[in-house]
């Protein structure tokens, strides 16, 4: 299947988006109704093995998975092979980089306490039941996402930051700032990126651990 195909597709599912949106290599993308999925302009999604050299596990996935989801992406961003999947509401800033096999989650697919996945798994609703823990999630504009990088559920990412490689991010971050670790730590404060995503001002380090 071509990209022409497969836009052909988005458009049945009500999936909108803007000019010159490049699809390389077929990804997953599935707005359920209900819902609303938006990409803006000249966004750039890669899906194929070799459409980013970091090695993609595989194939591009956004998706909202329930009634009343949001998706909405900016404008000029990048996705490689990553997993954008919303059940309440994922908004992502123009001009951000989202790096090989990212996975942004605003929900925990399940939840925690056992009581509650066993009713779940009794719940005739399903996948589609409110018994699953989510929250929004907002990333800034002018962000990098580092290979490998996950953002869970309720998290903040403000404009201009970046998320080193294999990054859990699970909490609000401030504009600016250089986060990694598992849970991600905010390592550098007032960084500055070129528009290359390239770091110009490596800022300083915070006053205290976070």
């Amino acid at each position: 299947m071509n990209s022409n195909w497969f836009k052909l597709l988005m458009k049945m599912t009500k999936v909108e988006y803007g000019k010159n949106l490049l699809l390389k290599g077929m990804p997953v993308i599935f707005n359920k109704g209900g819902a609303k999925l938006k990409i803006g302009k000249n966004v750039t999604i890669k899906s194929s093995f070799l459409s980013n050299l970091v090695g993609l596990y595989s194939r591009t996935i956004i998706v909202t998975r329930a009634l009343g989801a949001v998706i909405e992406i900016g404008d000029n961003v990048g996705i490689s092979g990553a997993t954008i999947y919303a059940r309440k509401g994922i908004y992502i800033g123009e001009n951000t980089c989202i790096g090989g096999n990212c996975k942004i989650l605003d929900n925990d697919f399940h939840p925690i306490e056992v009581e509650a996945r066993n009713q779940l798994l009794r719940d005739s609703k399903g996948g589609d039941s409110d018994l699953v823990p989510s929250k929004e999630i907002r990333i800034g504009k002018n962000c990098f996402l580092g290979c490998n990088s996950i953002v869970l559920k309720g998290t903040v990412l403000g404009d201009g930051c970046v998320v080193g490689a294999g990054a859990v991010v699970t909490k609000d971050i401030p504009d600016h700032c250089l986060v990694a670790g598992n849970p991600a730590k905010i390592v550098r404060v007032g960084i500055e990126l070129n528009d290359h995503y390239q770091i110009i001002n490596h800022g300083t380090k915070p006053e205290k651990n976070n």
